[in-house]
């Protein structure tokens, strides 16, 4: 539970560093996502959660 915790710590500063660093950015990516089809979107979180688990997996070993 507590690497559940460090995660969304992580998560959380890594979203606020991006705000602070590139808030025109995150704007123009904020009025672009609409545009962008539903399918396109969900496949794109697909891809990146395999990523996020093949990291932890990496990094944590299998055993």
């Amino acid at each position: 539970m507590q690497e559940l915790a460090i995660g969304f710590g992580l998560f959380l500063f890594l979203e606020g560093l991006l705000y602070a660093v590139f808030p025109g950015g995150v704007k123009r990516v904020a009025m672009e996502v609409p545009k962008i089809p539903e399918s396109t979107l969900r496949n794109f979180g697909i891809i990146v959660m395999m990523i996020g688990v093949a990291v932890i997996w990496l990094v944590k070993g299998t055993g």
